[in-house]
Protein backbone atom coordinates (compact mmCIF):
# COMPACT_ATOMS: atom_id res chain seq x y z
CA UNK A 1 0.00 0.00 0.00
CA UNK A 2 1.32 3.36 -0.98
CA UNK A 3 1.96 5.94 1.56
CA UNK A 4 -0.17 9.06 2.09
CA UNK A 5 2.47 11.39 0.05
CA UNK A 6 1.71 9.34 -3.42
CA UNK A 7 -2.32 8.91 -2.66
CA UNK A 8 -3.78 11.71 -0.94
CA UNK A 9 -5.89 14.11 -2.89
CA UNK A 10 -6.37 17.22 -2.85
CA UNK A 11 -8.90 19.27 -0.75
CA UNK A 12 -10.33 22.36 -2.17
CA UNK A 13 -11.82 24.32 0.96
CA UNK A 14 -15.35 25.52 0.57
CA UNK A 15 -17.73 28.23 2.87
CA UNK A 16 -18.54 25.24 4.77
CA UNK A 17 -16.76 21.76 6.08
CA UNK A 18 -19.49 19.92 4.74
CA UNK A 19 -18.85 21.11 0.98
CA UNK A 20 -15.66 20.24 1.06
CA UNK A 21 -14.46 18.65 -2.20
CA UNK A 22 -11.92 15.94 -2.57
CA UNK A 23 -9.97 16.05 -6.20
CA UNK A 24 -7.45 13.92 -7.60
CA UNK A 25 -4.89 15.63 -8.17
CA UNK A 26 -1.32 14.16 -6.34
CA UNK A 27 0.06 16.62 -3.32
CA UNK A 28 3.44 16.80 -1.66
CA UNK A 29 4.36 15.11 1.25
CA UNK A 30 3.53 17.96 4.33
CA UNK A 31 1.38 18.33 6.88
CA UNK A 32 -0.79 21.20 5.24
CA UNK A 33 -2.18 18.41 3.10
CA UNK A 34 -2.79 15.88 5.83
CA UNK A 35 -3.98 18.66 7.82
CA UNK A 36 -6.54 19.36 5.32
CA UNK A 37 -7.39 16.00 4.54
CA UNK A 38 -8.14 14.76 8.11
CA UNK A 39 -10.13 18.01 8.55
CA UNK A 40 -12.44 17.20 5.28
CA UNK A 41 -14.56 15.25 6.70
CA UNK A 42 -16.68 15.90 9.64
CA UNK A 43 -16.80 12.13 11.35
CA UNK A 44 -13.99 9.62 10.90
CA UNK A 45 -15.87 5.88 11.58
CA UNK A 46 -13.71 3.39 14.28
CA UNK A 47 -14.42 0.56 11.85
CA UNK A 48 -12.71 -1.43 15.22
CA UNK A 49 -13.42 -4.72 14.14
CA UNK A 50 -10.61 -4.67 11.56
CA UNK A 51 -8.09 -3.68 14.27
CA UNK A 52 -5.22 -5.31 13.80
CA UNK A 53 -1.68 -5.74 16.25
CA UNK A 54 -1.55 -6.61 19.96
CA UNK A 55 -1.25 -3.16 21.26
CA UNK A 56 -3.82 -0.44 22.39
CA UNK A 57 -4.95 3.35 21.93
CA UNK A 58 -7.81 3.38 24.99
CA UNK A 59 -9.00 6.51 23.74
CA UNK A 60 -10.00 4.86 20.17
CA UNK A 61 -11.02 1.42 21.23
CA UNK A 62 -13.66 3.48 23.77
CA UNK A 63 -14.61 6.21 20.69
CA UNK A 64 -17.26 5.02 17.64
CA UNK A 65 -16.40 7.83 15.79
CA UNK A 66 -13.35 10.87 16.02
CA UNK A 67 -13.15 14.16 14.55
CA UNK A 68 -10.22 16.47 13.72
CA UNK A 69 -11.30 20.14 13.61
CA UNK A 70 -8.76 23.10 13.63
CA UNK A 71 -6.53 21.53 16.08
CA UNK A 72 -9.06 20.14 18.46
CA UNK A 73 -9.97 16.41 18.42
CA UNK A 74 -13.91 14.84 19.30
CA UNK A 75 -15.33 11.69 20.10
CA UNK A 76 -18.57 10.17 20.10
CA UNK A 77 -18.18 7.37 22.93
CA UNK A 78 -21.53 6.40 22.71
CA UNK A 79 -23.67 5.17 20.45
CA UNK A 80 -26.86 6.41 21.96
CA UNK A 81 -27.22 10.48 20.85
CA UNK A 82 -25.19 10.11 18.21
CA UNK A 83 -25.71 12.94 15.93
CA UNK A 84 -26.60 15.24 18.53
CA UNK A 85 -24.15 15.31 21.28
CA UNK A 86 -21.80 18.13 20.47
CA UNK A 87 -24.14 19.06 17.18
CA UNK A 88 -23.03 15.51 16.12
CA UNK A 89 -19.13 15.70 16.84
CA UNK A 90 -19.35 14.18 20.49
CA UNK A 91 -17.13 16.11 22.94
CA UNK A 92 -13.64 17.46 23.04
CA UNK A 93 -11.45 15.29 24.09
CA UNK A 94 -8.05 16.50 22.83
CA UNK A 95 -5.69 17.98 20.45
CA UNK A 96 -3.92 17.37 17.55
CA UNK A 97 -1.45 18.02 14.70
CA UNK A 98 0.14 17.32 11.60
CA UNK A 99 3.77 16.69 10.27
CA UNK A 100 4.17 15.09 7.01
CA UNK A 101 2.23 12.07 7.05
CA UNK A 102 2.40 11.71 10.79
CA UNK A 103 -0.89 12.81 12.69
CA UNK A 104 0.32 13.75 16.41
CA UNK A 105 -2.55 13.64 19.05
CA UNK A 106 -2.59 14.48 22.56
CA UNK A 107 -5.91 13.21 24.40
CA UNK A 108 -6.99 14.68 27.75
CA UNK A 109 -6.55 11.40 29.79
CA UNK A 110 -4.41 8.95 28.03
CA UNK A 111 -1.87 11.06 26.60
CA UNK A 112 0.40 11.57 23.66
CA UNK A 113 0.21 9.17 21.02
CA UNK A 114 1.12 9.48 17.55
CA UNK A 115 -0.12 7.92 14.08
CA UNK A 116 1.60 6.76 10.37
CA UNK A 117 -1.49 7.52 8.14
CA UNK A 118 -2.27 5.44 5.33
CA UNK A 119 -4.59 6.09 2.91
CA UNK A 120 -6.94 3.19 1.24
CA UNK A 121 -9.72 4.42 -0.16
CA UNK A 122 -11.26 8.59 -0.90
CA UNK A 123 -12.48 8.55 2.46
CA UNK A 124 -10.78 6.12 4.26
CA UNK A 125 -7.43 5.31 6.60
CA UNK A 126 -5.58 3.09 8.39
CA UNK A 127 -3.31 5.07 11.14
CA UNK A 128 -0.44 2.84 12.04
CA UNK A 129 0.65 3.62 16.23
CA UNK A 130 4.06 4.69 15.98
CA UNK A 131 4.92 3.56 19.45
CA UNK A 132 3.24 -0.17 19.53
CA UNK A 133 1.81 -2.59 17.11
CA UNK A 134 -1.16 -1.66 16.55
CA UNK A 135 -3.29 -0.06 13.82
CA UNK A 136 -6.72 1.41 13.32
CA UNK A 137 -9.37 1.49 10.35
CA UNK A 138 -11.21 5.04 9.80
CA UNK A 139 -13.98 5.73 7.30
CA UNK A 140 -14.62 9.11 6.77
CA UNK A 141 -18.28 10.63 6.63
CA UNK A 142 -20.02 14.13 7.01
CA UNK A 143 -22.54 14.52 9.56
CA UNK A 144 -25.66 14.37 6.49
CA UNK A 145 -24.16 11.46 5.21
CA UNK A 146 -23.31 9.57 8.04
CA UNK A 147 -24.00 5.85 7.89
CA UNK A 148 -26.00 5.32 11.24
CA UNK A 149 -28.01 1.80 10.57
CA UNK A 150 -23.85 0.79 9.97
CA UNK A 151 -22.88 2.24 13.69
CA UNK A 152 -25.78 0.59 15.38
CA UNK A 153 -25.73 -2.81 13.48
CA UNK A 154 -22.02 -3.63 13.35
CA UNK A 155 -21.96 -2.71 17.36
CA UNK A 156 -25.69 -3.58 18.01
CA UNK A 157 -24.12 -5.05 22.02
CA UNK A 158 -22.55 -1.80 23.18
CA UNK A 159 -25.68 -0.25 22.23
CA UNK A 160 -27.77 -2.61 24.44
CA UNK A 161 -25.59 -1.94 27.10
CA UNK A 162 -26.16 2.45 27.01
CA UNK A 163 -29.25 2.01 29.33
CA UNK A 164 -29.60 0.40 32.43
CA UNK A 165 -32.80 -1.06 31.80
CA UNK A 166 -34.86 -1.64 29.06
CA UNK A 167 -38.73 -1.56 29.43
CA UNK A 168 -41.09 -2.88 27.92
CA UNK A 169 -44.03 -0.54 26.12
CA UNK A 170 -45.69 -2.74 23.78
CA UNK A 171 -46.78 -6.03 22.76
CA UNK A 172 -48.68 -7.19 19.68
CA UNK A 173 -49.91 -9.92 17.94
CA UNK A 174 -48.64 -13.90 18.89
CA UNK A 175 -49.89 -16.25 21.04
CA UNK A 176 -49.38 -16.00 24.81
CA UNK A 177 -46.12 -17.18 26.28
CA UNK A 178 -44.06 -17.33 29.29
CA UNK A 179 -41.75 -14.32 27.97
CA UNK A 180 -44.88 -12.04 28.58
CA UNK A 181 -44.11 -11.79 32.17
CA UNK A 182 -40.87 -10.44 31.20
CA UNK A 183 -41.22 -6.61 32.21
CA UNK A 184 -37.47 -5.08 32.07
CA UNK A 185 -34.64 -6.54 30.19
CA UNK A 186 -30.71 -5.64 31.09
CA UNK A 187 -27.60 -5.81 28.92
CA UNK A 188 -24.72 -5.56 31.26
CA UNK A 189 -20.96 -5.14 29.36
CA UNK A 190 -19.49 -8.30 31.62
CA UNK A 191 -17.83 -10.09 28.73
CA UNK A 192 -20.66 -8.29 26.22
CA UNK A 193 -22.94 -11.72 27.11
CA UNK A 194 -24.72 -11.28 29.87
CA UNK A 195 -28.15 -10.19 30.49
CA UNK A 196 -30.84 -10.03 32.92
CA UNK A 197 -34.65 -10.12 33.27
CA UNK A 198 -37.30 -8.49 35.87
CA UNK A 199 -41.16 -9.53 36.60
CA UNK A 200 -41.29 -6.02 38.04
CA UNK A 201 -44.49 -3.86 37.38
CA UNK A 202 -44.30 -1.55 34.30
CA UNK A 203 -43.11 2.00 35.78
CA UNK A 204 -40.79 0.95 38.68
CA UNK A 205 -37.71 3.24 39.67
CA UNK A 206 -34.69 1.37 38.00
CA UNK A 207 -32.78 2.00 40.88
CA UNK A 208 -35.01 -0.78 42.68
CA UNK A 209 -35.52 -3.46 39.91
CA UNK A 210 -35.35 -6.53 41.27
CA UNK A 211 -33.72 -8.58 38.76
CA UNK A 212 -35.38 -12.03 38.65
CA UNK A 213 -33.30 -14.24 36.21
CA UNK A 214 -30.17 -13.87 34.85
CA UNK A 215 -28.30 -15.61 31.91
CA UNK A 216 -25.82 -15.34 28.94
CA UNK A 217 -26.99 -13.94 25.07
CA UNK A 218 -26.12 -14.10 21.35
CA UNK A 219 -26.57 -11.59 18.82
CA UNK A 220 -26.10 -13.49 15.24
CA UNK A 221 -26.21 -11.82 11.75
CA UNK A 222 -28.71 -12.96 9.26
CA UNK A 223 -27.96 -13.52 5.98
CA UNK A 224 -29.25 -11.07 3.46
CA UNK A 225 -29.90 -8.86 5.99
CA UNK A 226 -28.16 -5.84 7.18
CA UNK A 227 -30.63 -4.07 9.27
CA UNK A 228 -31.87 -7.47 11.43
CA UNK A 229 -30.15 -9.26 13.94
CA UNK A 230 -31.19 -12.78 15.47
CA UNK A 231 -31.26 -12.64 19.49
CA UNK A 232 -30.76 -15.87 21.20
CA UNK A 233 -31.24 -15.88 25.60
CA UNK A 234 -30.09 -18.61 27.12
CA UNK A 235 -31.66 -18.24 30.99
CA UNK A 236 -29.31 -20.28 33.25
CA UNK A 237 -32.69 -22.37 34.33
CA UNK A 238 -31.80 -24.14 31.17
CA UNK A 239 -34.98 -22.05 29.06
CA UNK A 240 -33.69 -20.74 25.54
CA UNK A 241 -35.75 -17.79 23.79
CA UNK A 242 -34.74 -16.75 20.33
CA UNK A 243 -35.99 -13.34 18.67
CA UNK A 244 -35.65 -11.18 15.48
CA UNK A 245 -33.89 -7.52 17.08
CA UNK A 246 -34.75 -4.69 14.64
CA UNK A 247 -33.26 -0.95 16.17
CA UNK A 248 -36.32 1.26 15.67
CA UNK A 249 -34.87 4.25 17.15
CA UNK A 250 -31.43 4.93 19.16
CA UNK A 251 -33.71 4.71 22.58
CA UNK A 252 -36.61 1.74 21.03
CA UNK A 253 -35.97 -1.71 19.89
CA UNK A 254 -38.03 -4.38 18.52
CA UNK A 255 -38.22 -8.28 19.38
CA UNK A 256 -40.36 -10.70 17.50
CA UNK A 257 -40.46 -14.02 19.32
CA UNK A 258 -40.16 -17.10 16.63
CA UNK A 259 -41.93 -19.78 18.61
CA UNK A 260 -44.95 -17.52 19.23
CA UNK A 261 -44.96 -14.90 16.63
CA UNK A 262 -45.29 -11.76 19.27
CA UNK A 263 -43.83 -8.75 18.51
CA UNK A 264 -42.76 -6.90 21.56
CA UNK A 265 -41.16 -3.48 22.35
CA UNK A 266 -38.49 -2.40 24.29
CA UNK A 267 -37.59 1.01 25.28
CA UNK A 268 -34.42 2.00 27.01
CA UNK A 269 -34.27 3.58 31.05
CA UNK A 270 -31.08 5.27 32.37
CA UNK A 271 -29.15 6.06 29.43
CA UNK A 272 -25.48 5.44 30.84
CA UNK A 273 -23.06 7.78 29.55
CA UNK A 274 -19.38 7.87 28.61
CA UNK A 275 -17.25 10.69 28.93
CA UNK A 276 -13.55 11.07 28.62
CA UNK A 277 -12.88 11.23 32.06
CA UNK A 278 -12.46 8.03 34.46
CA UNK A 279 -15.91 6.87 36.53
CA UNK A 280 -17.32 10.40 35.67
CA UNK A 281 -20.47 10.59 33.91
CA UNK A 282 -24.49 12.18 33.79
CA UNK A 283 -25.99 9.52 35.28
CA UNK A 284 -24.98 7.70 38.59
CA UNK A 285 -25.51 3.95 37.25
CA UNK A 286 -22.94 4.49 34.45
CA UNK A 287 -20.08 4.61 37.21
CA UNK A 288 -20.72 0.52 36.81
CA UNK A 289 -19.42 0.69 33.45
CA UNK A 290 -16.87 3.09 34.00
CA UNK A 291 -13.98 2.65 31.47
CA UNK A 292 -15.64 0.62 29.16
CA UNK A 293 -13.65 -0.80 25.80
CA UNK A 294 -14.24 -2.35 22.70
CA UNK A 295 -13.42 -5.54 21.53
CA UNK A 296 -13.72 -7.44 18.16
CA UNK A 297 -17.00 -8.99 18.26
CA UNK A 298 -17.30 -12.61 15.99
CA UNK A 299 -20.62 -13.43 14.91
CA UNK A 300 -21.96 -16.57 13.26
CA UNK A 301 -24.06 -15.89 10.64
CA UNK A 302 -27.58 -17.74 10.34
CA UNK A 303 -30.54 -17.92 7.88
CA UNK A 304 -33.59 -15.81 8.27
CA UNK A 305 -36.50 -18.44 9.67
CA UNK A 306 -39.80 -19.01 7.63
CA UNK A 307 -42.51 -18.09 10.01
Amino acid sequence: MKRLKLLFLFVTASLTLTSCVVQNDLIDDNAFALNEYVSSYDLWYIDYHRTTGSGDVPFLSKAFTVSFLNGTMYANNNIVDIGRTGNGLGIAVGNYNTYGTVLETRHDLDGRYDFDVVQLAGNEIRIDDLSQNVSYYLIGYQRNNFDYDKLFYENIEYFLQEFVAWERTDRVGGITNAFDDEHFLQFTPENDVTFKSSHDPFGTNIDYINWDYIGGYEVANIAGYEDLKRLTLFYDGGDTERFELSVINDETIELFHLSSERTYTFSGRGFVQYLKTKGKSTTKPAVRNSGRKRTKIQRKTVVKENI
